[in-house]
């Protein structure tokens, strides 16, 4: 599958036709990609023992053929090739011939030690 996860991507079809978002989670399995704020769904949880029942807002899957990788030169959808450079596969624009950096936008996850050691 050439979407990965924090790829910006156009969707094609559906509801939500032109809307562009970073890609949450990819379910390879399934073929299908979960956008950020694309394909919004509301689940109705009915409440139980004195809890009162709530609206979930979430976001549905989307197919992959439904969704375009954004190009990184002028913002429109691309179709993805490979280029290997210095032993170094590299996905490639096929609309502008620029290298797509992979999660590009990244959110940097920081370790934390934990305090409580085994004795």
């Amino acid at each position: 599958m050439k979407i990965r996860t924090n790829d910006l991507v156009f969707v094609l079809t559906g509801k939500d036709r032109g809307k562009t978002g970073r890609v949450v989670k990819v379910l390879q399995s399934q073929e299908k990609v979960i956008v950020e704020g694309v394909n919004r769904q509301v689940k109705h949880v009915k409440g139980r023992d004195g809890n009162p029942g709530e609206r979930i807002e979430f976001d549905a899957p989307l197919h992959v053929s439904n969704v375009a990788v954004v190009d990184p030169k002028d913002g429109k959808p691309t179709r993805i090739r490979y280029k290997f450079d210095n032993n170094q596969k590299l996905r490639v624009s096929k609309r502008s011939d620029e290298v797509i950096v992979a999660g590009a936008g990244k959110k940097q996850k920081t370790k934390e030690k934990s305090s409580s050691s085994k004795k």
